[in-house]
């Protein structure tokens, strides 16, 4: 994830945030989506929902579960 600057991120758009008066939770890219998410699942609550909700509207296929077809199998190698 690239770092944000806080020159950058005065210059992004309201957009770009889950809550745009109080500029919290910038979602511009996939990666601070991400970071958005797994933030807001440590607050939990109606933060989680809203923000869920916001990265999921700009980036639908985020925060979706993988189904078990499409999780990479582990090892089992033996020793």
């Amino acid at each position: 994830m690239a770092k944000l600057t806080t020159k950058t991120r005065k210059s992004l758009s309201s957009k770009s945030f889950v809550f745009p008066k109080s500029r919290k939770f910038p979602i511009e890219d996939a990666a601070h989506a991400r970071d958005a998410l797994s933030r807001a699942a440590a607050k939990g609550g109606s933060v989680e929902a809203k923000v869920r909700a916001a990265v999921h509207k700009k980036y639908p296929s985020l925060g979706k579960k993988r189904s078990a077809a499409k999780r990479p199998r582990k090892s089992s190698k033996r020793s």
